[in-house]
């Protein structure tokens, strides 16, 4: 006997599974747990038994969703699993990836990549009958209408479908082979002949030079070409003989068995098994790649704090759309002193951290008070909800504010304030380098605005910095093999042959953060993401000089995780980000309780200062440069600013005795002296307005200036003036004249004019937008698998014929019922019972009945894997299960 027989022979003994569902059966619990961990789409909700599980894996979003996460060679595999016969041996499927000379690499890759479509229910048999999920085959085979991922084309047998027989006979002639006497006969000669690559070769010696190169064009796809009625010469001798054949008029196709041959057997030109090695840009010290992300983690807190305290006191409104408008982003890349795409970042980064949010927000957001944690049940409001509402009513604009939760992240130490900020960032799914490019509906992106969710992103970051982890401390990865790597783990499936990816990034070549991208270009999204991801884990200090800080490791552990972005102190207090806060505490420096005065009315901060004096300090001077030390600059508009907030001079001089490590300036005490001297001394109030001073003289200097005329002002009595402009304005006005007026209240006691802080109502920070189901824990893994085997085995076990009711449910008489229950429950049998629940759904459950009392029978229902207790007068009947044949073990 031949060991072909022998082979055919064995596959006749031993056909394996039939189905998908008979594989999935077979499974012992481990792989089946693996399947729902790897697919987690198929847990929701939990299947009733494995022909669901199987049904449900087979799906087209299911299994489009599988593809997409397989990595660049099981693609491949599956790919030349769709143009390979069906079912196709272990074999076949190596001769296609490998090629005729064969490639050590593939074959070594192989069985683990085989392994991973079984285990993802993609691929299903033994290794003689390799089969592809039927749904993966539709997706991933040629048609007459496209080609293959892998650019082959229809075979012979599906492109001459609809050819007539004289046609096809036509063709075996011109090709030299003899005629047959049916069509199907005549596709197999066809076919074989394409099939065997020598006598492909021989035919080709005799075909022209033209008709050689239209086949070098078509061969690695797409392979579908177009013609005239009147072919050239060239293309005709290619017609005559089948090598490329009509599939619609004016299109022709190469046939996959004749590409095949001319590829060497090849599925794809460049198999790719082994994943792509990271390369190493730059080596440095860990020590030196710690500092640089410890300064770089300081700047980016006193960037945040930046920002928010520019908007304490209400910051920009919201547009009608949402977000911030263009004016609004560049006012504040301007106060932060950054290019207005790295401005938009820190916006959204403080959005996803809830730091900031709408001040009406919580309005849109909850439309029934019963849904709000600040409304109790007489409908009770706190007052800034109130006023909330309120605005919205009387089309007041909404503004962008801190919230609450700032208050209590500005307390936090700088180490965990910076870990509270990389919670909401890791997990984000907003992207804000989109911000300034267009939607799919060609509309401008804004900051804070909708559209800017990207569910790949947070996969992305992870995996950048995982990849870098795996890096020795101190090193740098190349950007564009960092890339390629991740191309390589997720690439883009495609309904065509694999096209030529844009350039990467180059080595030592900074990208530029922002800049959008087009809304239907995916592969330029992930390439822009790693690019962010970096740019932004560089801002951040997660990385220092290129390279992945300690405490950028840290934050990789699983530990701890939040489920949100930002969970207030939650997921500041997580056990991974007071690790991460642990170990990057040491990076920073203390802050320091003084300045250093110099004699031209400046103060040097050589580092971070204490809240209170750099609170106090950023009243009594302005910042004019930041940095490694932060200067401040006196001016007599700073110290105004100091006296109207209520202190005075006296105090001013203590203030900075008290925190200076060198002495008082005499120019600073003098500044200080004299306009504390002539603060107050014109008091304003309200009439309209008026002006009131002791010295008359000062008032006919007012009077006599050209620019009081705007504020209409007219003498009341030797020491009082009054206007026609508001206080405000009228006080804005006397300064721009140089004087130092203070407002009055209305018993003459002078106003002191301190900001006041306005915060959002209590909020939840964005939550991010999830790309499908989370990944199952143990717990819910071994819960769903146990449902699962009992459900299946409920489904499984055989039964009794007996009247059915409409569904197939089993019918009994009420007497039979119960008759039939009591008997199971006391020899301890098990029977179907059909049952219709309150809501009117009907299920079939396999029971063990335990006690019958009452109207009620208890019993252990193996399709819930549990004991449950079922009305007898919701039972629609009952079915005894047939007897089980010698040897078998019954359904328990």
């Amino acid at each position: 006997m031949s060991a072909e027989q022998q082979h055919r022979d064995g596959q006749a003994a031993d056909p394996g599974p039939r189905s998908l569902a008979q594989a999935l059966r077979e499974r012992d619990d481990a792989s089946l747990g693996a399947l729902l961990r790897s697919r987690p789409d198929l847990l929701h909700p939990v299947p009733t038994d494995v022909t669901q599980l199987a049904t449900r894996a087979g799906t087209r979003a299911s299994v489009l969703r599988a593809l997409e996460h397989l990595d660049r060679f099981a693609l491949q595999a599956a790919e030349a699993l769709a143009v390979a016969p069906d079912p196709a041996s272990y074999q076949e499927l190596l001769d296609l990836l490998a090629g005729d000379d064969g490639d050590e690499e593939v074959a070594g890759a192989l069985p683990a990549t085989v392994a991973l479509l079984r285990e993802r229910a993609l691929v299903w048999g033994g290794e003689d009958r390799l089969r592809l999920v039927r749904t993966a085959r539709e997706l991933l085979a040629p048609s007459a209408s496209h080609s293959s991922p892998t650019g082959l084309g229809p075979s012979v047998a599906e492109a001459t479908s609809g050819m007539s027989p004289g046609r096809i006979q036509a063709i075996l002639t011109a090709a030299g082979l003899p005629h047959t006497h049916d069509t199907v006969s005549a596709v197999a000669a066809l076919s074989g002949l394409f099939a065997d690559r020598e006598r492909v070769a021989e035919l080709l010696e005799g075909a022209p030079e033209a008709s050689r190169e239209v086949l070098t064009r078509l061969v690695w796809g797409p392979p579908y070409g177009q013609v005239t009625a009147e072919p050239a010469a060239h293309l005709r001798w290619l017609l005559d003989r089948g090598l490329l054949l009509p599939t619609t008029p004016g299109t022709v196709v190469l046939p996959r068995e004749a590409a095949l041959s001319l590829r060497g057997g090849r599925a794809h030109r460049v198999p790719e098994p082994t994943r792509p090695r990271v390369a190493v840009a730059a080596e440095r010290k860990p020590q030196v790649v710690d500092a640089a992300a410890g300064g770089q983690a300081l700047a980016a807190l006193d960037t945040v704090e930046e920002l928010l305290r520019s908007w304490d006191e209400g910051g920009p409104a919201v547009l009608r759309a949402g977000g911030l408008s263009i004016r609004d982003l560049k006012r504040t890349a301007t106060v932060l002193e950054v290019p207005e795409p790295v401005a938009a970042f820190w916006v959204e980064l403080a959005y996803a951290a809830g730091l900031i949010a709408s001040d009406g927000g919580y309005v849109e957001e909850h439309h029934d008070r019963h849904d709000r944690p600040d409304a109790d049940a007489e409908g009770y409001e706190d007052e800034e909800t109130r006023d909330a509402r309120t605005r919205r009513r009387s089309g007041e604009a909404e503004h962008y504010a801190p919230t609450p939760e700032y208050d209590a992240w500005r307390d936090l130490p700088p180490a965990e304030r910076w870990a509270w900020l990389l919670e909401a960032w890791l997990p984000g799914t907003r992207a804000p380098g989109l911000i300034g490019g267009r939607d799919g509906r060609d509309r401008t992106l804004s900051a804070l605005g909708p559209g800017l969710d990207r569910s790949p992103a947070p996969e992305v970051r992870r995996r950048v910095l995982e990849l870098m982890a795996g890096l020795e401390p101190g090193q740098a990865p190349d950007p564009a093999t960092l890339l390629e790597r991740l191309r390589w783990e997720r690439p883009l499936r495609s309904a065509g042959p694999r096209r030529e990816q844009p350039e990467p990034p180059r080595t030592g070549v900074r990208p530029a953060y922002g800049g959008g991208v087009a809304a239907n270009d995916p592969e330029a999204l992930r390439t822009k993401l790693t690019e962010w991801a970096l740019l932004e884990a560089e801002m951040l200090g997660v990385t220092g000089r290129g390279a992945l800080a300690t405490h950028g490791r840290a934050l990789l552990g699983a530990e701890g995780r939040s489920e949100g972005a930002g969970a207030g102190t939650a997921a500041a207090g997580s056990a991974r980000a007071a690790v991460v806060a642990a170990l990057l505490a040491p990076l920073l420096p203390e802050p320091l309780d003084h300045v250093l005065l110099q004699a031209d009315l400046t103060a040097v901060a050589p580092g971070p200062l204490v809240r209170p004096l750099a609170e106090a300090l950023g009243v009594l001077a302005d910042v004019e440069s930041k940095g490694g030390a932060t200067v401040y600059r006196f001016t007599p508009g700073s110290v105004r600013r100091a006296l109207d907030a209520g202190r005075s001079a006296t105090e001013l001089h203590a203030f900075l005795d008290r925190h200076s490590r060198t002495p008082v300036p005499q120019p600073l005490t003098y500044l200080i002296d004299d306009v504390a001297r002539r603060h107050g001394l014109l008091r304003v109030g309200a009439a309209s307005s008026y002006v009131r001073c002791d010295d008359e003289s000062v008032l006919d200097e007012i009077l006599a200036g050209r620019r009081a005329t705007a504020l209409r002002l007219r003498r009341l009595a030797p020491t009082v003036v009054g206007a026609q402009a508001d206080p405000r304005t009228l006080i804005e006005g006397l300064r721009a004249m140089g004087f130092a007026p203070a407002a009055e209240s209305a018993e003459g006691d002078v106003m002191i004019a301190r900001p006041h802080a306005h915060r959002t109502p209590p909020r939840t920070p964005p939550a991010p937008v999830p790309d499908g189901p989370p990944a199952p824990d143990a717990t819910l893994l071994t819960a769903a698998v146990r449902a699962v085997r009992a459900g299946d085995r409920a489904a499984t076990a055989p039964r009794k014929e007996t009247p059915q009711a409409p569904g197939g449910l089993p019918r009994t008489s009420p007497a039979d019922t119960l008759a039939t229950v009591q008997a199971a429950a006391m020899t301890g049998e098990s029977v179907w019972i059909g049952h219709v629940n309150a809501e009117g759904a009907a299920s079939q459950r396999l029971l063990a009945p335990l006690r019958v009392e009452g109207g009620y029978v208890t019993g252990y229902d193996h399709t819930a894997d549990g004991v449950r207790t079922y009305a007898l007068h919701r039972i629609t009947g009952v079915a005894e299960l047939a007897d089980e044949p010698d040897g078998a073990e019954p359904a328990r």
